[in-house]
C-alpha cells in the first residue's frame, strides 16, 4: 500500500504563520517565537499525514516565505547588496532577500508557473560564488524523525532551481544560468550526503521545468546533472517529479533515461496526455508516482475513476512499483474542509481541501491492496451524482447566451485612435493624466465595520453611511494631491475577485479557505460551482456616489473575467472558457449600468491574463484568443465617450500584441517592479495606439524613490501616444502612514515631466 503527498500548505488551518511572520516582522515577537510556531505547524503536518496512512510523507516543503529561496540560501546565492558575509543564513539576511529593506529592494517575485502563487526569483551571474549556507533540508529531516515520522526530503531540482534564474542586475541578458550547473551540483552533493547519513531512505527533486517546451541544450542539462550526481545517489531512492502539465514526449524520454533516478512523479490531472506516453513505454523496475488527485482545485475526488486509471497503470509498472499521489503540492488548496462551518450542505459534500486530498490518496492507495473502504467510495460516488444533476449548477438562459458568443467578433464599433478624440473632448485631461490603480488602505475602523455588518450587529443603512464618509475622505485627499481621475477607493470591498463572487450567481464563498500567494500574503479564491449570471448591479452605487462629491472623473472599478476566472476555484465540468464568456456577460451588464450613471472611466482589471496562459506553446494561442475575447465581450458595447483602462502586471513581453488586441482605450501596465520591460517593449518599435500607463514606482517597496527618479524612468515613454502616470500596485495593502506622501513624490513627478515637455515644446516652436 503505498501513498504519497508531493508537499503541503504551510500557513496553518488559522494562518498561524502569517500572523506570526507579521508579529516578527513587526518587531512584536522574537525570531525564537516564530520559530516555535514553525515547529509546531510542521509537526502537526507530518503526524497528520503518517496518522492518515501516508507511506511517503515529504519534508522541506515547509517555508518562512518561499521554497526558491530556501533553496537560493541552501546555495548561497545571495546578491552581493544583502551585505552577506558568509556562514549560515539567518533570519537578518532570509528576510531581507524576500521583502527588502528601507534601503535595499527586495529580490523580484514571479508567478510560479501558471498558479497564483509567487516565487522568489533567483539572481545569477558567472562570478556567483555558491557555498552550502543552509541545512534547513537537513534539520527538518531530523525534526521529523524525533517525531516517529519517517520523511522524504524535498529539494527543487539543480536544473530546475537555474532555469526558473535570472541574471542579475549588470549582467549580460544572454547569460545563461544553466553555465552554473557545474558549480551548484557540489553542494547537491553535500546535501544529499548528509540527508543520507542522517537516515534519509528516499530524496525528492521537485524538476518542474520539465513540463516547458525545452530544447535540446536545455534537457541535456539533465542529463549532465543526474549523471554528476549518480555516486552520491547510490545507496538511497530518489523520486524526480514534475507537476502542473504534460511532460512533452521528448523530456519523458531524457526524465526516464535519468541515471541514479528509482521513480519518477507525473500530474496526471493537468498533464493527461502522460498517460499515453506512460502506457507506450515506461522503465522496467522503476517507480511511478501517480498523481490522480488534484493539488490544485478543491473538488472532492471521482474515486471510482481514479481507480479505474490506477488499475490501468498497475498493469504497466506491476503492483509493488505503483504509489498513488497528489498532482501537485498541496499548497495551492485550503487547508481542511472541516473548518468551513457556514458553506452551504450540498457544495461542500462536493469539495476537498488538503486533509481531505490525504484521505483520498491513502484511501486509492488500500483500495488498490485490497482494502477497499466501500463506505467511502460509496458516499464519494452520491456526491459526484449530486453535483451532476444538481439543478443549482446549470442555467439554460446562461448556456444560450453563452452559446451564441462563440465565433462573434465583438468589438468596439470605432477604432481606438478615434475613441481617444473623443473621450479626451467630453474629459479635458491635462497632458500626462494622473490617477491610482484602485483601493485605497484600509483602517482599523474600516474593517470593524465590515465585521459588524457581516455579524449583522448594524444595519445596511448604517454600513452604507459608514462607507459614504469613506469615500469622502479618498476622494477629497486625492482633489488635495491634485489627481486628474480618482477612484472612490473601493472601501465596501473585501476582495477584488470575493466582492463580485459575492454578488454573481453561481459562485460559493469560505470562510476560511485561505491559500498562501507570497509570503505572508493570503487569498480565500471564491468557488464558481455553476453558471454565472449577475441578478443586480454591483459597483453603480458606490461608483455614481463619489463621482457626486467632485467634478473630476471618478473611474467605476470593476475586476475583468480572466481574472475573476483565473482567481478562483473553477467548476471542472465544463470547459474554462465558457465559465469566462459566463462572468464576462455579467461584467458587460454592469459597464452598461455604469455608463447609464454618469461614470465616464471605467477600468476593467485584468491582473491575472498572463497566469493562465498554458505552459507548453502549442497550447497558449487557444488561450489568448478566448481570454481577448472575453474581455472584449465585456467592453464592446460601451460608447466611445466612455475611456476603458485595463490593469496588469506580472511579465507580459510575449504576449503583448494580445493585450493590444483586448482593444482597450489605457492599458496600465507594471514597469517599475521587473527592470522595466516595459520600457524594452516600446523600444522594439510595439505600436500600442492606446494610452498607456506604466507603473511609475512599486507601492509595495519599503523604498521611496524621488520624484526626479519618477520623472528619469517615465522620460523613456514619451514617444507614446497618450502617456498616464500611476503607481504599481493598489494602495489597499500598504500601511496608512505614507501613502500620502508617496502620492505627493507620485504627483510632483507628474508636474516635473509636464513642466520638461512643455518646455521641450517651447524650444521646438522658437
Amino acid at each position: 500500500m503505498a501513498s504519497h503527498v508531493v508537499g503541503y500548505t504551510r500557513m496553518g488551518p488559522k494562518r498561524e504563520l502569517k500572523f506570526a511572520l507579521e508579529s516578527f516582522w513587526d518587531g512584536k515577537s522574537s525570531a525564537k517565537d516564530l520559530q516555535k510556531v514553525g515547529a509546531d505547524l510542521r509537526s502537526s503536518i507530518w503526524k497528520q499525514m503518517a496518522s492518515a496512512g501516508i507511506k511517503y510523507v515529504p519534508s522541506n516543503t515547509f517555508s518562512y516565505f518561499d521554497q526558491v529561496l530556501d533553496a537560493t540560501a541552501m546555495l548561497g546565492a545571495v546578491p552581493a547588496r544583502y551585505g552577506w558575509k558568509g556562514g549560515e543564513i539567518g533570519f537578518d539576511v532570509y528576510f531581507p532577500m524576500a521583502r527588502g529593506t528601507v534601503s535595499v529592494p527586495a529580490m523580484e517575485m514571479a508567478k510560479w508557473f501558471d498558479t497564483n502563487y509567487h516565487y522568489v526569483v533567483p539572481e545569477l551571474g558567472p562570478d556567483v560564488r555558491f557555498s552550502y549556507a543552509s541545512r534547513k533540508a537537513v534539520t527538518e529531516y531530523r525534526e521529523a524523525q524525533k517525531l516517529g515520522v519517517d520523511t522524504v526530503p524535498v529539494l527543487i531540482g539543480p536544473v530546475s532551481y537555474l532555469l526558473l534564474s535570472k541574471p542579475a542586475k549588470g549582467v549580460e541578458t544572454t547569460f545563461s544560468p544553466l553555465s552554473l550547473l557545474g558549480k551548484i551540483l557540489p553542494i547537491y552533493k553535500e546535501v544529499v550526503s548528509e540527508l543520507k547519513a542522517a537516515g534519509a531512505s528516499w530524496i525528492q527533486f521537485d524538476e518542474p521545468t520539465l513540463v516547458w517546451d525545452l530544447d535540446s541544450h536545455q534537457l541535456q542539462a539533465f542529463t549532465e546533472a543526474y549523471s554528476e550526481l549518480e555516486s552520491c545517489l547510490s545507496g538511497v531512492n530518489v523520486l524526480v517529479q514534475t507537476y502542473f502539465a504534460d511532460v512533452p514526449a521528448e523530456a519523458y524520454e531524457v526524465l526516464t533515461s535519468l541515471k541514479g533516478v528509482t521513480g519518477f512523479g507525473f500530474d496526471l490531472v493537468s498533464g493527461t496526455k502522460t498517460l499515453d506516453l506512460i502506457k507506450g513505454g515506461f522503465p522496467t523496475g522503476k517507480y511511478l508516482f501517480a498523481g490522480v488527485v488534484d493539488g490544485r482545485n478543491i473538488w472532492a475526488n471521482d474515486l471510482a475513476g481514479s481507480l479505474s486509471t490506477l488499475h490501468a497503470l498497475e498493469s504497466i509498472v506491476g503492483k509493488d512499483k505503483l504509489v498513488v499521489s497528489t498532482s501537485c503540492s498541496l499548497l495551492h488548496v485550503p487547508v481542511d474542509l472541516v473548518n468551513e462551518t457556514k458553506l452551504d450542505d450540498e457544495i461542500k459534500s462536493w469539495l476537498a481541501f488538503a486533509a481531505q486530498k490525504v484521505i483520498e490518496v491513502n484511501a486509492l492507495a488500500k483500495a488498490l491492496a485490497g482494502q477497499k473502504d466501500e463506505a467511502l467510495f460509496s458516499a464519494n460516488a452520491a456526491s459526484q451524482a449530486s453535483r451532476n444533476s444538481s439543478p443549482r449548477v446549470t442555467n439554460e438562459a446562461v448556456q444560450k447566451a453563452t452559446a451564441a458568443l462563440r465565433g462573434s467578433d465583438c468589438c468596439c464599433a470605432r477604432p481606438v485612435n478615434a475613441r481617444l478624440n473623443a473621450q479626451q473632448k467630453k474629459l479635458n485631461l491635462p497632458v500626462i493624466p494622473t490617477t491610482v490603480i484602485g483601493s485605497f488602505p484600509q483602517t482599523e475602523e474600516l474593517r470593524r465595520v465590515h465585521c459588524e455588518y457581516k455579524d449583522k450587529m448594524i444595519s445596511e443603512e448604517e454600513f452604507v453611511k459608514a462607507i459614504k464618509e469613506e469615500i469622502k475622505k479618498v476622494v477629497k485627499l486625492q482633489e488635495e494631491l491634485d489627481i486628474d481621475v480618482l477612484v472612490h477607493g473601493e472601501p465596501e470591498r473585501n476582495d477584488m475577485v470575493e466582492y463580485f463572487g459575492e454578488q454573481l450567481s453561481g459562485f460559493a464563498f469560505t470562510i476560511n479557505g485561505w491559500v498562501q500567494s507570497y509570503g505572508s500574503h493570503c487569498v480565500k479564491p471564491p468557488i464558481i460551482y455553476g453558471d454565472v449570471s449577475r441578478p443586480k448591479p454591483m459597483t453603480v452605487l458606490w461608483s455614481t456616489m463619489a463621482q457626486s462629491m467632485t467634478a473630476r472623473p471618478v473611474k467605476g472599478m470593476l475586476t475583468g473575467p480572466v481574472t475573476i476566472l483565473n482567481w478562483s476555484f473553477v467548476r471542472n465540468d465544463q470547459p474554462r472558457l465558457e465559465t469566462c464568456y459566463q462572468i464576462a456577460l455579467a461584467i458587460k451588464d454592469e459597464v452598461g449600468d455604469l455608463e447609464k450613471g454618469g461614470i465616464n472611466v471605467i477600468q476593467i482589471d485584468e491582473a491575472a491574463l498572463r497566469e493562465g496562459l498554458p505552459l507548453r506553446k502549442s497550447e497558449q494561442s487557444f488561450y489568448l484568443n478566448w481570454a481577448v475575447h472575453s474581455f472584449r465581450i465585456t467592453n464592446c458595447g460601451a460608447k466611445d465617450t466612455t475611456q476603458i483602462h485595463t490593469h496588469m502586471y506580472s511579465h507580459f513581453n510575449d504576449i503583448i500584441h494580445s493585450i493590444i488586441d483586448m482593444d482597450a482605450d489605457v492599458i496600465t501596465i507594471e514597469n517599475s517592479h521587473s527592470d522595466e520591460k516595459l520600457v524594452s517593449v516600446i523600444h522594439k518599435g510595439v505600436e500600442f495606439g492606446t494610452g498607456i500607463g506604466p507603473s511609475v514606482y512599486d507601492i509595495h517597496s519599503l523604498i521611496i524613490p524621488s520624484a526626479e527618479e519618477i520623472a528619469d524612468r517615465t522620460t523613456k515613454m514619451l514617444a507614446t501616444n497618450m502617456l498616464w502616470f500611476n503607481p504599481e500596485f493598489v494602495l489597499k495593502t500598504c500601511k496608512h502612514t505614507g501613502v500620502k506622501l508617496a502620492l505627493k513624490i507620485f504627483i510632483a513627478a507628474a508636474e516635473l515631466l509636464r513642466t520638461e515637455l512643455a518646455h521641450a515644446k517651447k524650444e521646438k516652436y522658437e
